[in-house]
């Protein structure tokens, strides 16, 4: 299984689509497309018919290349991965990072598809895909995207815990487009699984992580902000303006800088402000909440800032 996220930080653990089901949607995907193309044809050649030879053949390739080739283009750019056939199939493609597709990776998948399903009949995607690892084709590999199935039990899925609410929106200024999806995948699926590490460990990896967005970012991690919930938080602004550019800035695209789509549990509670204290030892890391020189109260005084953002225990 192929451990992935959506662009909105949805679910985890979605599995690479395999080739019978790839090919059974496809299958369906060419029906559709012959169909409409044999009609096109039909039409065209009956309304061409006082032209010359030469216009008509510009006509016929025309129609193959906007109807066979720009098809299947323009339908998984509009539907964001899924197709007919797809749709059928329980199928979506996404990219390396689960996030969702646009025009470009759809024209490259739609322009290799032309030599590796049409051209070929499917023989040369079908050995792609055998051969890789995940399921991909060529178009796949050179696009940067991957077929996955949708239909999964809802159990399976992480949970990405979104940040304390003192954090939400605090980063609408930050720069997020000198990071990876590499390091976006690897952060989301830290936070859907970190309740099942060691604390030591993930306290680590959430660190190391912390300095690796900081450093793409250009802007280091904000003082007494727990590593997890510094990422948490900036995984929320990334869903944010993911939302915006697929649904526009209407009211439900506000997200944590409008204060509109989004609840934290109320467990977290509110944020606890500074108050004077002693250092922090060493072994206590700030945020967590179990280690008592860190954001415990003690004696009904803080010592420290509350996250409202409790690390795995």
């Amino acid at each position: 299984m192929s451990e992935l996220v959506t662009g909105e930080a949805v679910a985890l653990e979605l599995q690479p689509a395999r080739l019978p089901s790839r090919a059974l949607a496809v299958l369906l995907d060419l029906v559709v497309l012959l169909v409409v193309y044999v009609v096109v044809s039909v039409v065209l050649v009956l309304s061409t018919a006082s032209l010359d030879e030469a216009a008509r053949m510009a006509v016929s390739i025309a129609t193959f290349l906007l109807v066979l080739v720009g098809g299947p283009i323009a339908v998984e750019t509009l539907s964001h991965g899924r197709s007919l056939g797809k749709a059928a199939c329980g199928l979506r493609v996404v990219r390396d990072d689960g996030g969702p597709i646009r025009f470009r990776h759809a024209l490259v998948r739609g322009a290799l598809g032309v030599v590796e399903i049409l051209l070929t009949f499917g023989v040369v995607a079908c050995v792609a895909s055998l051969v890789s690892a995940r399921g991909r084709r060529l178009g796949d590999v050179f696009a940067g995207t991957l077929v996955v199935r949708e239909r999964v039990p809802v159990g399976r899925g992480g949970f990405v815990p979104p940040p304390p609410p003192w954090l939400a929106g605090r980063f609408q200024e930050l720069d997020l487009s000198a990071v990876p999806d590499g390091l976006w995948l690897a952060i989301r699926q830290y936070l859907g699984r970190m309740n099942q590490l060691d604390p030591q460990v993930g306290w680590a990896m959430a660190g190391r992580l912390a300095g690796e967005l900081a450093e793409r970012t250009g802007m280091p991690v904000p003082p007494g902000v727990p590593p997890a919930a510094y990422l948490a938080a900036v995984v929320q602004e990334r869903q944010v303006r993911e939302a915006r550019r697929t649904f526009g800035s209407g009211p439900g695209a506000g997200g944590a800088g409008a204060g509109g789509g989004f609840s934290p549990p109320s467990s977290y509670g509110p944020a606890v402000p500074q108050a004077p204290s002693a250092p922090h030892g060493p072994s206590a890391p700030h945020g967590l909440s179990d280690q008592g020189g860190s954001s415990g109260v003690d004696g009904g005084r803080s010592e420290g800032r509350g996250t409202g953002f409790v690390p795995p225990v």
